[in-house]
């Protein structure tokens, strides 16, 4: 009874908060617009002022909210995803800012709603809580791709116009600043920086600086492409110009990520909510089954019945997770530069921590201290080897700290439904107590406690010690054949009761689960290093462009190339790093380097292609295949976006539907045949009586 309260005061004070937020913003339109709308043309201009004053809204709601200290934490949070797409101008970034976090809040006050609705408990409220924290970053996920897929669009549009006019000024910088005047907001943000950029006194230095906030890797390559012309010059080939070749190969590049993105939302639209939907059902269906089928009580209140409830949340939570990594856009996380000092970097400094990391990490020098090094390395991992031990520690010890707490309060759960769960004159499958059989329900348990009680809860008692107490203790009016069947009920109950312990296979599987948790770390490493095949492939691809057109430039040499490609390099931007530190020691030696660092096959081609280019062989020759390459590349990676999408919506449809099988299957269907089939043995029991 105390939950709904609490909920309604919550519920009250956001309606309070939007409503205060809604007259200031009134307030704040009344004094700004009633001076410059027109009584007569009101209608033509009611949206525009609707959006005008919305917009003022969401600049005042930023100003206040990030002075307030929770708060203050969640905006800079939501700030720092979109400052990528809206990087320079803080007008918009608040808006877009203010906007998602004003869609976040009416979830979770839809999601109070519910809340009241169900008339929950408070295991129930955690939960729901917890789903409303994971669609509030399925909304952000949503927001963000649709930036990311506008700004895509919208990089098509300026690549054609500077294009069109490049052909008639044959100047990259002017037809960049022509592009930027006319082209859309969101992109002429990076259009102006990147011609700021290519202007400035040192062109180089500004675009390493653009080039680590760069939305994604077609601006950067069309940034990096730009300067190439601007420094070296255009050369004109069969084919045309070197620049415009670059910028239809960019241009197909965005088209084909355009249409695997639609084509991938479209297959999984829906999936996530349907996902997410049997959070907000399992309290009704219980309450439903309870009310329909008492004998389903005895399922609900019982261990194997909790047990059943987390493992749906869990199964949720999987299969939200996993059409997450599926329906995941972003190209890559793996930027260069130093990150802030880690949680598991600060736990290794505490000694005991540190003597547990070198008791279970493998030794220096061994096959599996290699092995995982080296996944660590290809999987782009930004921790050491010490801090993976860390997590894996911290995991498998919370892990298993958690089951067996979890086994122990479902212990204690079972004793309390063995004492006071109310017991039935004549169970019955189908109907509902009335208030008189709860009555009597209710005082048969508390006769069956005290006489437990009495007993000192001993398993050892005989039937005529039982049936004694049970005799004097308020049980009176009752047949001799009521007498031993409440005997033989309290035997049972005792019997159960005393067997409610932890049990060794139940300390074995918390240390199961301990070591699941223990092993995830490596294999998620393992799907992070799959996942990045295919951004290693594109970079390579990037690579191939910009060296189909410095392999044109004259004086041209394998140190500048691989200078350039280490400007807009991130995934391997690290070896690259180290190979030119190496070059002046010795160019082949750096290079073969680079080539074992890198275990990507396609850009060992690349490496070995560079070393033939230092042997006297003309770069042009070297990479006279270039264009077929790229050709086939192209598609190649055409065929596996199809594929790949085929696969991800077959996988995707198979696990969004599965919370919802789990639900109805294991907490219903299955849970109802099993009490049946209990009560047809009652029933039997009964008739053989007779």
């Amino acid at each position: 009874m105390a939950v709904k309260p609490i909920l309604m005061i919550v519920l009250l004070l956001a309606l309070a908060f939007f409503a205060i937020t809604l007259g200031i913003s009134a307030w704040i339109g009344r004094s700004r617009q009633r001076s410059r709308i027109d009584p007569f043309h009101a209608g033509t201009g009611e949206g525009k002022a609707l959006r005008e004053l919305y917009r003022q809204w969401a600049q005042l709601a930023y100003h206040y909210g990030i002075k307030l200290p929770l708060i203050n934490a969640y905006i800079k949070r939501i700030r720092q995803r979109i400052v990528l797409i809206h990087p320079y101008d803080e007008i918009a970034l608040r808006y877009e800012t203010m906007k998602l976090i004003l869609a976040i809040a009416g979830t979770i006050g839809l999601t109070a709603l519910l809340l009241v609705w169900s008339r929950p408990d408070w295991s129930f409220i955690v939960i729901v809580l917890l789903a409303a924290v994971v669609v509030s970053n399925m909304l952000v996920e949503v927001f963000i791709h649709r930036l990311e897929r506008k700004l895509l669009g919208q990089s098509v549009e300026l690549f054609s116009v500077v294009r069109h006019h490049y052909q008639q000024h044959g100047m990259v910088e002017e037809a960049l600043y022509e592009a930027a005047e006319s082209a859309s907001h969101e992109i002429s943000l990076h259009a102006n920086r990147i011609y700021n950029a290519l202007v400035s006194q040192d062109p180089d230095d500004a675009l390493e600086r653009y080039y680590e906030i760069a939305p994604n890797r077609y601006l950067k390559a069309f940034a990096g492409i730009s300067h190439l012309v601007m420094e070296f010059g255009d050369r004109a080939r069969k084919q045309g110009s070197i620049y415009l070749q670059g910028l239809s190969g960019l241009t197909k590049e965005i088209q084909l990520d355009i249409l695997r993105r639609d084509k991938l939302d479209y297959l999984m639209k829906g999936l996530h909510v349907i996902a997410l939907a049997p959070v907000f059902f399992t309290k009704p269906i219980e309450r439903w089954a309870r009310s329909s089928f008492p004998s389903m009580d005895e399922f609900y209140m019982s261990k194997l019945g909790f047990v059943t409830k987390i493992s749906i949340y869990v199964i949720i939570v999987i299969s939200y997770i996993l059409l997450q990594k599926l329906q995941q856009h972003r190209e890559t996380e793996y930027r260069a530069g130093l990150e802030r000092q880690s949680w598991e970097e600060r736990m290794y400094r505490v000694p005991i921590v540190r003597f547990l990391v070198r008791m279970a990490a493998p030794g220096i020098g061994t096959s599996t201290f290699h092995r995982q090094l080296r996944l660590l390395k290809e999987s782009n991992a930004r921790i050491k080897f010490e801090w993976l031990y860390v997590r894996r520690l911290v995991l498998f010890f919370t892990v298993f700290v958690l089951s067996i707490s979890l086994a122990l309060g479902l212990h204690v759960q079972a004793r309390h439904h063995l004492l006071y769960t109310p017991v039935p004159a004549n169970p019955s499958l189908f109907g509902q107590m009335n208030e008189g059989e709860r009555a009597q329900a209710e005082k048969t348990a508390e006769q069956d406690r005290n006489v437990m009680r009495k007993m000192g809860m001993s398993p050892d008692a005989t039937h005529e010690q039982v049936r004694n107490m049970i005799s004097q203790s308020g049980h009176t009016g009752l047949s001799a054949e009521q007498v031993e069947m409440a005997m033989k009920r309290i035997m049972t109950k005792l019997s159960r009761y005393d067997s409610e312990y932890l049990k060794w296979w139940e300390f074995l599987l918390s240390l199961g689960m301990g070591w699941l948790a223990y092993y995830s770390p490596l294999w998620l490493l393992y799907f992070h290093r799959k996942v990045r095949n295919m951004e290693m492939r594109h970079e390579v691809y990037q690579f191939q462009t910009v060296i189909s057109i410095l392999r044109g430039m004259e004086r041209i040499s394998v140190e500048g190339i691989l200078e350039w490609i280490n400007r807009f390099a991130v995934i391997f931007k690290v070896p690259i790093q180290k190979c030119l530190l190496h070059y002046e020691h010795g160019a082949q030696m750096a290079l073969e380097e680079l080539k074992e660092d890198v275990w990507l096959p396609e850009f060992q081609r690349l490496v070995d292609k560079l070393l033939l280019a230092m042997d006297k062989v003309p770069i042009k020759d070297v990479f006279d295949d270039l264009e077929g390459e790229m050709i086939f590349s192209f598609e190649q990676r055409k065929q596996q976006y199809e594929a790949m999408i085929d696969t991800k919506a077959a996988w995707a449809r198979m696990i969004g539907f599965t919370p919802m099988y789990a639900l109805i299957f294991m907490y219903l269907v299955i849970p109802l045949i099993g009490m049946s089939f209990t009560q047809m043995e009652i029933y039997y029991e009964q008739i053989q009586r007779l």
